[in-house]
């Protein structure tokens, strides 16, 4: 209903991560599943949890007398230590381990170094052929037929810097995974609840707005977003003028609601 909502493809879902098996978290799969079944889905979709998921998914097929007509391949995860678990030409993910009353990780996705941008005049300049392009892009110079050699710097703009986004699901407070996240652009962390209910936090092992920005603002973050929310709170602003007194740039997770990273 949700990706309707908001006009995203259901078709250019091909990898979901899955944090742990309380209901919040996973209760919605068998349906997503379902749905890109009837839709026509015929390409593999990649799953990545805690073992468990496998055999409840399993179950849940068997007794409502569903063959899904597209491979599912599933990932199950370590949740011992932090490993990489998704590998392409752009992008690394890997686990986090949080502390939590059931197994549970969070995601760090890394952006691997971008080529540099050409400038399209200068190539038209010294007329470089296309076959020299990629090297360019990955900061080499261009030797030209007669032997001179054009700086890259001539030819070429800096790549941006890679960015990375930290996923902290839920979790308690807790300072070792700053070394795991330490400068990522943006971090989203949960905040269940505010500094007054630090006991039921504890006893949850959930995090309050104000530790979500201390753990902002010691990994030296570009950006936090708050959101897990108790369904106490009606008025989420007080949430965020908490985690603002600690981490300034903090953003409330609203659904729908695009970040730039």
């Amino acid at each position: 209903m949700q990706l309707r909502r908001f006009s995203i493809k259901f078709q250019r879902i091909n990898h979901i991560f899955i944090s742990h098996l309380h209901g919040d978290h996973f209760l919605g799969l068998s349906g997503l599943l379902s749905s890109l079944h009837l839709l026509g889905r015929t390409e593999p979709l990649h799953l990545y949890g805690e073992a468990g998921l496998e055999n409840i998914l399993k179950v849940t097929n068997e007794q409502s007398r569903t063959v899904l007509q597209f491979p599912v391949i599933f990932h199950p995860l370590d949740f011992t230590e932090s490993k990489v678990i998704f590998e392409d030409e752009k992008l690394t993910i890997s686990t986090l381990i949080m502390k939590h009353t059931v197994p549970c990780c969070g995601f760090l996705f890394t952006e691997k170094p971008r080529p540099q941008k050409l400038i399209k005049e200068e190539i038209e300049k010294y007329s470089i052929p296309i076959t020299e392009m990629e090297k360019l892009k990955h900061g080499e110079d261009y030797i030209a037929p007669d032997g001179t050699r054009i700086a890259n710097d001539k030819l070429a703009l800096p790549a941006l810097p890679p960015r990375k986004y930290a996923y902290c699901s839920d979790t308690i407070y807790d300072e070792d995974i700053i070394p795991f996240i330490s400068k990522s652009n943006l971090v989203y962390h949960e905040a269940t609840f505010m500094e007054d209910m630090r006991q039921r936090a504890t006893q949850t092992m959930h995090s309050t707005s104000k530790d979500a920005a201390n753990i902002a603002k010691k990994a030296e973050a570009g950006k936090l977003i708050i959101g897990h929310f108790s369904a106490r709170y009606k008025d989420l602003e007080p949430l965020l003028a908490e985690a603002k007194e600690v981490f300034e740039n903090t953003q409330l997770a609203v659904e729908g609601k695009k970040i730039t990273v």
